[in-house]
């Protein structure tokens, strides 16, 4: 476990504070250029582009968390981070998040490799000579977990850094339904929810749908929607073999790609379940645990209004640091 120096400012202790401020803080959103993926089952993936690399130059590839895109305020961030270096950069967006529904009863999970898997042979294809580097936030970052430790030597990518990860499903859907944690559910349901039932609606997928209009409203809390429409959409038995079987923990230690993994362990979609033990950890992981930092927060200074981050200047110069192998 390493220790980085991020110190939390005196208004920014709160977890909440650090996961909420972000959110509200305007980031300016770079102009992007979208590249639209078809899929072998019918279904894309929409890529946003900041640049392409020129020869030998690395791209670096952002996978966003539950519900997210290009215009999250990490997203946002790391982009802007990357056009301050001439860094080529691309937003790989997970089915049905880049502003138009995708074409399946189904989208995405925690546990989805497989549409990474096409984005990462689509970039080698068209830059070859690229090397690729990714950074998963949340969800996204379970999905590189998993997606590492499944293709190990083999993984298509040069580093990685995986950022508040839910790498024990079950834990984080316990704690949602939680305390002052409700609220953060509340908010991501209620777009679950919405998705769904539009789904239901649809006169070719709704056929398809394991749940009516009705039941929908039912399903407020994770636990409740993932066994309802997450884990019949995606061939899983139940919540329980889907959280076993997606959660990124078991991961870790089959990781061969130099991999940062960050966690705060006051963050509000966390216990301490999601914090691994040295055994569990892959020599080419590093591991970095924070008391403070919330939820995809990590504000270490700045003012309320102008916050500023700790997240960015670490991430980048991880992934484009030397290679210790």
């Amino acid at each position: 476990m390493t220790q980085h120096h991020f110190k939390a400012p005196w208004w920014a202790k709160s977890p909440h504070v650090q996961t909420i401020l972000p959110v509200m803080t305007k980031v300016t959103m770079p102009t992007l250029e979208r590249q639209r993926l078809e899929l072998s089952d019918g279904d894309f993936i929409d890529l946003d582009w900041l640049r392409k690399p020129t020869e030998n130059q690395s791209i670096v590839l952002m996978l966003h968390g539950l519900e997210g895109s290009a215009k999250s305020h990490y997203i946002r961030r790391m982009l802007q981070t990357c056009k301050q270096h001439h860094q080529a950069a691309v937003v790989h967006h997970h089915r049905s998040c880049s502003g138009e529904a995708n074409r399946l009863a189904r989208s995405y999970h925690s546990g989805d490799t497989q549409d990474l898997q096409h984005t990462l042979i689509t970039l080698k294809r068209q830059f070859p000579s690229s090397p690729i580097l990714v950074v998963g936030y949340s969800l996204g970052g379970n999905v590189l977990t998993k997606y590492l430790g499944e293709k190990q030597s083999e993984a298509l990518i040069e580093r990685a850094v995986v950022i508040s990860a839910p790498l024990r499903l079950d834990a984080c859907a316990e704690k949602l339904e939680k305390g002052f944690s409700k609220v953060y559910q509340k908010h991501l349901i209620n777009q679950l929810q919405y998705k769904t039932r539009e789904k239901v609606s649809h006169p070719r997928l709704g056929q398809h749908m394991p749940v009516t209009a009705k039941q929908v409203t039912q399903l407020n809390s994770f636990y409740k929607f993932d066994h309802q429409v997450t884990a019949p959409l995606n061939g899983f038995t139940g919540v329980d073999d889907y959280y076993q079987r997606a959660s990124g923990l078991p991961y870790l230690s089959q990781i061969c790609v130099p991999t940062l993994v960050m966690h705060a362990r006051d963050d509000p979609f966390m216990t301490d379940a999601v914090i691994p033990t040295a055994t569990q950890i892959s020599d080419t992981v590093e591991y970095e645990l924070h008391h403070q930092g919330g939820h995809v927060g990590f504000i270490d200074g700045g003012t309320p209004l102008k916050p500023r981050y700790y997240l960015e200047r670490r991430i980048y110069n991880f992934l484009t640091g030397e290679s210790p192998c």
